[in-house]
């Protein structure tokens, strides 16, 4: 089978290497556009930052030409991918897909996976591609599926924002984080949000390979210290010592991150909802804000006091606003 790779980093590496590893033929997308040669793939895997989606779709178009016959795997963290490339090659072509295997690099750019996770898959079109399924079992990695990609790609969102944006805010690591009294409770409410959003655009939370994400809704419903402390836990031993994503990106100084996928999208799926969600409001405001003016970092590094009276201004302002009366 020939599988074309639109993203070479880590996850891009690592799921192109598992499929070579079984017999298949991979070419990885050249970074310039200018570069990319038609190849007549039969699977094709975008696993570039959801801000590049859009550039990915180029790559594609002349890859693999205006209406491919390829599978299209999203290998994506963050919401709307699926649907741009939906409109730019039809939803039958699109499978989309969340991977829970930790992935990093090493120092030469080779993948290095974690142990535990796997991958699910759920087509977003009308057809099932349980071909795409079966490909991937044969590498050994768990696979599950799922019959609604929107559950599945908003189950992936609830945990990739959990101590993410935070941490990214305040310049500190996961285990640091939960010390912090009122700025850790800024997650359980990150929490509520998201369910509450999900509920109203019914949305119904699935368990991906690995994290029982509807667990991890369920802990918003307990009494505020029960829930305080589990949620404590879970982060201190899932995460505690690894710089999340939003975080890293933060110290490499890049100008654009994933915020707007992963909080920004639960913001303003709450707007369309008339749901109110000050945490994710403010959370994707600054990261973008430090993301594009480094120099206001200094204004939240390890100060939690400037984060809380942030997001307690916006759920003021919220209130007041007619729109949520």
């Amino acid at each position: 089978m020939k599988v074309y790779v639109v993203g070479a980093g880590a996850v891009g590496r690592y799921l192109g290497e598992l499929l070579r590893g079984t017999g298949n033929d991979v070419v990885y997308a050249p970074r310039d556009l200018a570069s990319v040669e038609p190849f007549a793939a039969d699977l094709a895997i975008v696993a570039v930052k959801a801000y590049d989606t859009a550039g990915a779709i180029e790559t594609l178009r002349r890859a693999l030409g205006a209406q491919p016959s390829a599978a299209i795997v999203t290998a994506q963290n963050g919401v709307g991918n699926e649907e741009a490339l939906a409109e730019a090659f039809g939803a039958d072509a699109i499978v989309a897909c969340a991977l829970t295997v930790p992935v990093d690099t090493d120092r030469d750019g080779k993948p290095l996976a974690a142990n535990g996770g796997g991958i699910a898959f759920a087509p977003v079109g009308a057809i099932a591609h349980n071909w795409v399924l079966a490909t991937f079992g044969a590498t050994g990695l768990p696979v599950t599926a799922a019959a609604d990609y929107r559950a599945l790609k908003w189950s992936k969102l609830a945990l990739n924002v959990v101590a993410n944006a935070s941490c990214a805010i305040l310049n500190v690591l996961p285990e640091r984080l939960v010390h912090f009294g009122d700025a850790f409770e800024l997650e359980l409410r990150q929490i509520r949000e998201v369910r509450a959003v999900m509920r109203a655009l019914g949305i119904a939370p699935i368990d991906l390979p690995r994290y029982p994400v509807r667990a991890l809704q369920s802990i918003a419903s307990l009494p505020a210290p029960i829930a305080r402390a589990i949620l404590a836990n879970r982060i201190a031993g899932a995460r505690g010592r690894k710089p999340p994503s939003l975080l890293l990106d933060l110290r490499a100084m890049r100008n654009r991150t994933e915020v707007d996928f992963l909080n920004g999208a639960v913001a303003r799926a709450a707007r369309t909802a008339g749901v109110k969600a000050p945490v994710n409001t403010v959370f994707a405001r600054i990261v973008s804000d430090i993301a594009h003016m480094p120099q206001l970092w200094a204004k939240y590094r390890e100060r939690p006091d400037a984060l809380v009276a942030e997001v307690e201004a916006e759920t003021a302002r919220m209130e007041r606003a007619p729109a949520f009366r």
